[in-house]
Order: structure tokens, then C-alpha cells, then sequence
């Protein structure tokens, strides 16, 4: 079947005959015979084409010239008025509203008394209709209507805490002052340590005996790195805290607490600068996990009053220090309102995320839900198999056995997130990253020289 489409003439070869691609395409599409060209053609010339294309491809059948029009016979032609143009307006009229309503008047201001009036109805507006008859037959379905969950009021969250990313300053400085052939083993160290140079000479030695050079002996570079490892792990700790410094008011607990760790190093905490200042964080820390703990109360009791029952359970499992208790009468409220949001009712799948989120709070011991659901699904009955151990009156109520001596259960992973391409499948998933990379990043040679001399 044929169809019509603007096609581009590409070029126009010795032979007579021309190359052409439709309009707007980047490659040329076929070749046309002279003698379907229009005379007067050239090249970059859109024209209308009729082609048919098979499994051989597609064949230009004709081509017309889209500026010649040809005069079609039986058109009218437009001849313009003289008469001047009198534009026409009209006004809309409100409606006079229902039919029992007060009567429109003429335009002479006297009433419509010629227009007759509908009759009114005995019956309510409600009851007015066509005619006293069921409007439909259909028989009321007896299949309960499923449960629904309605989803509580939106609270507003609290910014997250903001991370240490510790700039090179002091790092640097200390790179500065060293001689040319030792800061690759430096650089080695600030990656992962002594190991990590040990790994990198032994690597390159590998590759050395494969393409038949000499080796270099491990001992010097091991004792420079060794040598430079108390230097660097102080420069390293100062950009750290220097970048805490800046963001105290908000930064992660985890980052203090890992730079209080790291400052009683004894490399650290020899010099009186870097004592001082880790002083300083601890206080800080104390601080900060002050203001936390305050908030992360005031959190769950937000969550527990707009009925965000999830986001409190979840909350309660993650204090901001470890061992912090909980108080007494938050965690009743909270037990409270887990129990009861376990309604008859309730979809299973909202029972498993509410079971699962109970599990780990520091409240698993009093959930206690007043039913059983109306369905127990296979996957909620694995749901509270696994979780027995640390509800065992919630195991009870559904008849499941508590093992003995069960592994204590662990908070699921989030599921992987796979992205489809057209020609592979990728996975979002973080990888650990080797602490010693493939290609050796110590020149070895211009150290050797200077230990050996």
C-alpha cells in the first residue's frame, strides 16, 4: 500500500538519478529515477512523494512540487463586501432560577402574564423523579467490602545531621616537608596504613618478576611508612576536627564519636594542641547528645499524636545514645498504641509492618494485639515465626511454638532497587572498595636509593 510523506533530495549522481531521504532524516533513504523527478528540481528541495515500501525496501512512485499547486475546478472564489462591518455584541442574562421562583418580566416592565407557568410539585426536590420505579434492578452484592488504611497526618521531620568532609590542609602541609621520593609511600599510608604499603611493594614486585625486572626490597619502604605514620595519623585527625569545628551546632553524633576514638591514639594525643581540642569535642558530644535525646522524645510523642504509629516504633529503636532509657511512661503510650492500631480489620501487610517495627522497639515485650486479623496469611504467620523470639505473646496468640534456643531475629535490609536496560540489568547495591588498588602507586626506585645511601 502506498501513503504519502515530504521527502529531501540528497544529491544528484553522473547517471541522472537521485538519492533521497524524508524530510528532517539524517541518512539518505533510497535512490529515484530521473524521470520521477520533477523538472526544475534541485538538490535540498522538499517534495511530496507517494512510495510503497515491501521487504526490498521502499520505491518513489511520483513526486509533485509542494509551491505549484495545481487549481482545483468547482472552488468559489472570496470577493471582500463593500458594506461597512457592524459588529454584533450580545449581553447573557442571569437565569431566573427554579420554576417555583418569581415570574420574569417583559421588557416593558410589565409581568410575563401570557407565558404559562409549570405546574409545581406536592413532592420533595429529593423525590422528583420520572418515574416511582427502582431506577435499576441489579442485586446488592454480598461480598464484604476489603479494609482500608487511612493514612495519618504528615509531621514535619527535622533536617538530618550534616557529616565531616574533612578538607587536606594539614595533610598537605606535612607532605610539603617531605623529600619528593617518600611521598608516594605517604600517600600509601594516608590510604590504608603500613598494610597497605606492604601490599602495594609486594604487588609490584609480582609484576616485576612477570616482566622480568629486579625487585625492590620491602624493608626500607616498610621503615619510611612506619616512620611517617605518626605525622600523618595527627594531620589527618586535625582536619577532621577542625572541619567538626565548623558544624557543631548540627553535625552527626557518629562523627564526634569516632574523632573522640581516634584523639586517644597515643600518636594524638601526645601533642598539647590536639589534646585540647578533643577536650573541646567531648564536650560538645555531651552537648549534642543532650539536644538529641530531647528530640528524638519530642519525636515520638508527635508521631503517637497524629497516630503515626510506625514512624514511632521505628524512632524508639534508634536512640541517639546506646542504653539510653526509655521512659516509663512514653513507652506505655507507645505500647498502647501499637496494641490497638492491631485491628480486626486491618490489612495483613499493614500487620506485618507494624510487627516488624514493634519488634526491635523498646516496648517488644508489652505489644500485645487485642485479635487476630481476619485473614492470618501464610507470609504473616512466617512474619511472627521469625519475630518469636522477641515477642513471644504475640507467637502465643496466633498458636506459634517459641523455639528455645532461637537466634534472636534482625531488622530486614531494604530490598536492592535493579534498574532494566535495554541491554543489561544493574543493580543499586554499594560495593567495598579493596584497600589496595590494582595499579602500584610507588615508585619505588628514587626511595630505595635514598634509604640505601
Amino acid at each position: 500500500m502506498s501513503r504519502r510523506i515530504e521527502i529531501e533530495l540528497t544529491s544528484k549522481r553522473p547517471d541522472g538519478t537521485w538519492t533521497w531521504r524524508a524530510a528532517g532524516a539524517r541518512e539518505p533513504k533510497g535512490v529515484v529515477e530521473a524521470d520521477v523527478v520533477p523538472n526544475g528540481a534541485v538538490v535540498n528541495e522538499t517534495l511530496r512523494a507517494e512510495i510503497e515500501t515491501d521487504l526490498d525496501g521502499s520505491r518513489v512512485l511520483t513526486m509533485t512540487s509542494l509551491k505549484a499547486k495545481a487549481a482545483r475546478a468547482g472552488m468559489l472564489d472570496l470577493i471582500p463586501s463593500e458594506k461597512k462591518f457592524e459588529p454584533v455584541t450580545s449581553v447573557l442574562q442571569k437565569k431566573s432560577g427554579r420554576s417555583d421562583g418569581p415570574r420574569r418580566d417583559r421588557a416593558d416592565g410589565a409581568p410575563d402574564r401570557d407565558r404559562p407557568s409549570r405546574p409545581r410539585s406536592d413532592k420533595p426536590t429529593s423525590d422528583r423523579t420520572r418515574s416511582d420505579k427502582p431506577r435499576s434492578d441489579k442485586p446488592v452484592s454480598d461480598r464484604p467490602r476489603r479494609p482500608r488504611f487511612e493514612t495519618p497526618e504528615e509531621i514535619p521531620q527535622r533536617p538530618k545531621a550534616r557529616r565531616i568532609h574533612a578538607g587536606r590542609i594539614n595533610v598537605d602541609i606535612v607532605l610539603g616537608t617531605l623529600p619528593e621520593a617518600h611521598r608516594a609511600v605517604a600517600e600509601r599510608v594516608l590510604q590504608g596504613g603500613v598494610p597497605a604499603v606492604r601490599a602495594a611493594v609486594a604487588q609490584q614486585n609480582a609484576d616485576a618478576v612477570a616482566a622480568g625486572r629486579d625487585v625492590v626490597p620491602a624493608d626500607g619502604l616498610v621503615a619510611i611508612a612506619e616512620q611517617l605514620l605518626p605525622r600523618l595519623r595527627v594531620a589527618e585527625w586535625l582536619d577532621r576536627a577542625q572541619a567538626a569545628e565548623k558544624i557543631m551546632s548540627d553535625i552527626d553524633l557518629r562523627d564526634l564519636r569516632a574523632l573522640i576514638v581516634a584523639g586517644d591514639d597515643p600518636a594524638i594525643a601526645r601533642d598539647q594542641s590536639t589534646r585540647t581540642l578533643a577536650a573541646a569535642i567531648k564536650l560538645s558530644l555531651a552537648r549534642r547528645q543532650e539536644e538529641e535525646i530531647k528530640n528524638w522524645l519530642e519525636d515520638i510523642a508527635m508521631a503517637l499524636k497524629v497516630g503515626r504509629v510506625v514512624r514511632a516504633l521505628n524512632a524508639s529503636s534508634l536512640p541517639p545514645k546506646a542504653g539510653h532509657p526509655f521512659p516509663a511512661e512514653l513507652g506505655n503510650q507507645l505500647a498502647a498504641a501499637a496494641s490497638s492500631s492491631l485491628t480486626v480489620d486491618l490489612p495483613v501487610d499493614r500487620w506485618i509492618i507494624v510487627l516488624e517495627a514493634a519488634a526491635f522497639s523498646p516496648v517488644h515485650a508489652r505489644i500485645l494485639p487485642p485479635v487476630l486479623p481476619v485473614t492470618v496469611t501464610e507470609e504473616l504467620t512466617k512474619t511472627v515465626t521469625r519475630l518469636a523470639p522477641l515477642m513471644p505473646q504475640v507467637a502465643t496468640l496466633f498458636g506459634v511454638t517459641v523455639a528455645t534456643k532461637k537466634q534472636m531475629p534482625r531488622p530486614l535490609r531494604p530490598t536492592r532497587v535493579t534498574s532494566k536496560t535495554p541491554n543489561k540489568t544493574t543493580t543499586v547495591q554499594t560495593q567495598a572498595t579493596p584497600v589496595v588498588e590494582a595499579t602500584p602507586v610507588i615508585e619505588a626506585t628514587p626511595v630505595i636509593e635514598a634509604t640505601c645511601h
